[in-house]
């Protein structure tokens, strides 16, 4: 019974760009399921799952949620999920939950960028996705497209879609082939060849019957399974025959009766595909019958007649053709029927789901610590097994997983349980008395039954069942207060779920902060980490408006960074509360709910708190052809400490732009290899499967990319001297042998490298060599023993100071590490820059005072002084060589008609945004164009766009990549032109480069050169005595 209950299930969401129709289409099957939640002719005007006020006022979805319908005897799960890229963590939520994927697509605008980010989702998710190609009236009634025409756009889309998911596969192929590589010969199992099979056909195929065809506003759509049961007995076809042919290049001969392909059609003759013939002329008549101003009602009557219709005469007689349309058609193709039929059919229930989702889900892990408990790895394996077999028993283990926390307020609890017995919902939760808002999880339940009053096991994403008591502090035990099922904005209230259901539950606000694992046992391990397309780039710094009210901003922010999934609070180095949003539209709504729920204070919230980075100018390549010992160069900076026992000499050159991309964005990964973040939160390292092949195939794979990237880069400079270019990898493979440190946070995109092995330590100076532990770990050095045999002094004072130079390695990493961190612009981050830092130590003067010398034992501060004069040293390195500050830049979609292209250019021009390409949507009078937009210039973008172009233009921004201004901030004039034109360069007015510059210093209190009196003109008064 169980079991048979489990099948009966399907959890989908609904995934799409903004405003392509996901809530209208959720209007429609929640009018259709019954219970009264809402009237039909209400459906595509209520917005049903929008039930926040300010989801209402801006029409766009913000959150991800869910409600139970019934089909048959089928119970849906429907997960609505916004659209914004600014909500694309909700996205997240919504697929981890999740089976399947109804993927909407505009027929009109086609795939934007949010589509291939909702494809992404479902691909890394393991989802089963259906497409729903909406909006099919407009090609009818805006465009005017005859059905060929329609046709040829719908082939097109549909291609595109499998075009996208296949680029996917072919990610998946490519990065499978590279592990197998790296790792052991013969070590290949079945899931290595899952994407081979998958890849032999296209994933979106309307004669699968995966493909609906859909006007979510009207409330019609079909598939090309509805036509083919139609047409079945007219033509003496089968339906399955007739499936496969209404798509494709697939012809109808009324001579002979027969189907046909492309070969069997004559080249005179004007044959339309199947699909045209019987499936879109019919709609175009129907429509052009029920539009058009002379009353031709015949063809609207023939379908009433041959289908026999129920549509009320009063509904026929109505004078606005759009109602008798939607009358008409919602009862010939009822929507719902469509795309629910379409989810049974094709998405799998939980049993099957979780059976191939399980890999992404519960990874399997290797432990080969002998001293682990046997019966906790089998209990471990047991519970793994019952996730994959959606379990449903009762004496099954529970397991769920929390997506996310949700606030509702107190009021919206359900008053009475199924039996009407009323509950007691004031249940003081919190030390706090947080009484007029409830946290709720939004969770799935993967196995076992889940109850009120259930004592359960809260397992962050860090437990580990194998090490037992060390791993205390990750896991929570709670009680389960109560467990509902979500209908959109109410609740109802159940005694229990089974596995298979998607619930909300009540009871641990306090035990979860974003997402974890529930569990009954302890033994178990927690499910794999979400993947989030973005991250939260758009920060402000917040403080109330009476410093009175701080206490309730904190507890505020406490709740909001509880509810909201993807936004971050922090407090600064100044002390400022900063909150980090995904972009403009989300931090207004986090600043609303913070102002009117959660804090109910006034607010005083600053600019936006951009981040920039910092670099230099120039040509990698150049400086490692001549890359020679620090000793016989000049091309140097060189600091000595004030005791004047250490000289330090620094080195700064660029790395190629590939590998600095790669650091940056592998930087988790890297902490996890390296070891460099003890004590942080580490997102790669919630995921990170444990056993020592994973680990050596990841590390493999990582030094891998990293020469990779440096091979790209020098190959694309050089194509065609092949002697330089392999010269070049030479080297690069030599510099790459040595690096000692990554940086800032040992982790990010710059390299401390070692210092040549051609210095040589004297009686009377030792060089700080440091060791290259990081090319180690990352397996560019075979063995740690490799290292230059340095040879030890004989005399006792040399050896002291050669065990003091080793002593002062660690000063010279921490002074590179600060002197990353905070680059000599503007006390930001630095990027793609190396450093080589040779730091030689002579013995103490023996004409020191004894006092100064003890007392420098004493407080032992020479480390400190090695510290200091490394981080000046690499400062004053990077100005001497062309500093320039690197700035985050946005791709920016742009969607607008032709009148107001001229306006919006105008808009782009003024941000300092550079066009990359514009093309005209094909079949209407669109313009699309791609452009990158720095985040700087970002803030009010959107709403100036809209002024200017009177709403016509929308724009979605991502962020792309980062970008060094070629501006000089210290521009003089030097050349014989540039005094032509500047002068002496008194009247030469700050770049945009120094403007962000002198921002960035004034926000953090650093001194700015500028004028304080800007107009030193001779005070006049009113009687003008001169």
């Amino acid at each position: 019974m169980a079991d048979s209950d489990t099948r009966s299930i399907r959890n989908i969401c609904i995934l799409a760009h903004v405003d392509h129709g996901k809530t209208t289409l959720a209007d429609h099957l929640i009018a259709s399921s019954g219970g009264g939640l809402l009237h039909p002719k209400l459906a595509g005007r209520l917005r049903f799952m929008d039930y926040l006020d300010e989801e209402q006022r801006r029409a766009i979805t913000m959150k991800s949620s869910s409600i139970a319908l019934r089909y048959r005897d089928y119970s849906v799960n429907l997960i609505d999920s916004p659209g914004h890229m600014d909500f694309c963590s909700e996205v997240s939520t919504a697929a981890r939950l999740s089976d399947g994927a109804l993927v909407l697509v505009d027929a009109v605008e086609g795939v934007h960028i949010q589509t291939h980010a909702v494809l992404r989702q479902a691909w890394i998710e393991k989802l089963t996705p259906c497409l729903v190609l909406n909006k099919i009236d407009r090609l009818i009634s805006e465009l005017r497209l005859s059905p060929m025409e329609a046709y040829t756009r719908l082939l097109r889309i549909v291609h595109e879609v499998n075009g996208i998911v296949s680029a996917y596969k072919s990610e998946k192929y490519l990065s499978e082939v590279d592990s197998i590589l790296a790792g052991p010969s013969g070590e290949l199992d079945d899931e290595s060849y899952e994407f081979v099979e998958d890849d032999e056909e296209d994933t979106f195929q309307p004669q699968k019957g995966n493909v609906a065809f859909v006007c979510a506003l009207d409330g019609w759509g079909f598939t090309v399974h509805d036509f083919a049961e139609f047409y079945a007995s007219k033509l003496g076809a089968s339906a399955a025959a007739l499936q496969k042919a209404l798509w494709g290049p697939r012809y109808y001969n009324a001579k002979s009766k027969m189907i046909v392909g492309q070969k069997g059609v004559s080249s005179g003759s004007k044959a339309r595909p199947m699909f045209v013939q019987f499936v879109l002329e019919p709609l175009w008549q129907v429509y052009q019958g029920a539009l058009e101003t002379d009353g031709g009602k015949e063809m609207l009557e023939k379908v009433i007649k041959s289908f026999n219709l129920s549509v009320l005469p009063r509904e026929l007689q109505n004078k606005d053709p759009k109602v008798v349309l939607q009358a008409v058609m919602s009862r010939w193709l009822p929507l719902s029927e469509a795309v629910l039929s379409m989810v049974v059919k094709c998405m799998p229930d939980p049993t099957a789901a979780q059976t191939f989702r399980i890999p992404r889900l519960l990874p399997k892990r290797e432990v080969l610590d002998n001293g682990v408990d046997s019966n906790v790895l089998a209990e471990a394996e047991l519970v793994r097994t019952s996730v994959e077999a959606c379990d449903s028993r009762p004496e099954a283990p529970c397991v769920a997983f929390v997506s996310k926390m949700f606030a509702v307020p107190m009021k919206m609890l359900p008053q009475r349980g199924p039996q009407g017995e009323v509950l007691n919902n004031w249940i003081d939760e919190s030390e706090d008395g947080e009484s007029d808002e409830c946290f709720l999880a939004f969770a799935r339940i993967f196995s076992g039954v889940l109850y009120s009053g259930q004592k359960i096991f809260v397992l962050s994403a860090l437990y580990d069942p194998s090490k037992g008591e060390s791993m205390q502090k990750h896991v929570q035990e709670a009680t389960l207060q109560s467990v509902y099922v979500m209908m959109g904005q109410g609740l109802k209230y159940v005694a229990s779920a089974r596995a298979g259901n998607v619930v909300a539950i009540r009871g641990l606000g306090h035990h979860i902060l974003k997402s974890a694992t529930l569990s009954s046992t302890k033994n178990c391990w927690p499910f794999s980490s979400m993947a989030f397309q973005v991250a939260p780039t758009l920060r402000v710094a917040i403080e109330p408006t009476d410093p009175a009210d701080v206490t309730a901003l904190m507890k505020g922010l406490k709740l909001l960074n509880r509810a909201d999934p993807f936004v971050e609070v922090t407090v600064s180095s100044k002390g400022e509360h900063v909150l980090a949003a995904a972009g403009e539209v989300h931090l207004e709504r986090c600043i609303k709910d913070l102002k009117e729920r959660f804090a109910r204070v006034s607010l005083e919230v600053s600019p936006p708190l951009v981040t920039y980075k910092e670099t230099i100018e120039g040509e990698e390549w150049n400086t490692l052809e001549n890359l020679k010992s620090l000793a016989e160069s000049s091309d140097y900076v060189k600091k000595t400490t004030p005791n004047l026992r250490c000289d330090v000499k620094v080195r700064v050159m660029t790395l190629p732009p590939s590998l600095t991309k790669l650091l940056d964005e592998s930087s988790d990964l890297l902490g996890d290899i390296i070891g460099g973040r003890a004590g942080h939160t580490n997102k790669k390292l919630e995921t990170r499967i444990s056993g020592s092949m994973e680990d050596e195939n990841a590390i493999e794979t990582s030094g891998k990319r990293l020469m990779d990237a440096v091979e790209s880069d020098i190959l694309s400079r050089d194509e065609n001297d092949e002697d330089r270019a392999e010269k070049l990898k030479r080297k690069w493979i030599k510099l790459l042998k040595r690096i000692w440190s990554l940086g800032p946070q040992q982790i990010g995109p710059n390299i401390l490298f070692t210092p040549s092995s051609e210095g040589r330590d004297t009686e009377k100076s030792v060089l700080i060599r440091g060791s290259s532990h990081v090319s180690e770990k990352l397996g560019f050095v075979d063995d740690s023993g490799h290292c230059d045999t340095v040879h030890k002094p004989s005399s006792e004072s040399a050896q002291a100071l050669y065990f003091e130079a080793e002593r002062l390695g660690s000063s010279v990493v921490s002074g590179f590490q600060l002197a990353t961190a905070a680059g000599p612009l503007c006390d930001e981050p630095m990027w793609g820059l190396a450093f080589i830092v040779e730091a030689s130590i002579t013995p103490a003067h023996s004409d020191e005072s004894e006092a100064s010398q003890s007392q420098s034992e004493q407080y032992d501060i020479f480390p400190g002084q090695v510290m200091t004069a490394v981080k000046d040293a690499c400062r004053a390195a990077v100005l001497q060589k062309k500093p320039r500050l690197v700035e985050a830049m946005y791709f920016c979609e742009l969607n607008t008609s032709t009148e107001y292209l001229g306006p919006m250019y105008a808009v782009l021009a003024r941000r300092r945004a550079r066009v990359l390409k514009e093309e005209m949507q094909e079949g209407s009078a669109l313009f699309t164009v791609h452009a990158h937009v720095p985040v700087s210039e970002s803030f009010g973008f959107a709403d100036e766009l809209r002024r200017w172009t009177s709403g016509a233009a929308s724009a979605l921004l991502v962020l792309s990549h980062w970008e060094a201004l070629p501006e000089d901030p210290f521009f003089v004039p030097r050349t014989e032109e540039e005094i032509e034109e500047f002068g002496d360069g008194s009247s030469v007015l700050p770049n945009t480069a120094r403007k962000l510059i002198d921002n960035v210093r004034r926000r953090k209190g650093l001194p700015v050169e500028e004028k304080v009196v800007q107009h030193a003109t001779k005070q006049r008064t009113l009687a003008r005595k001169v």
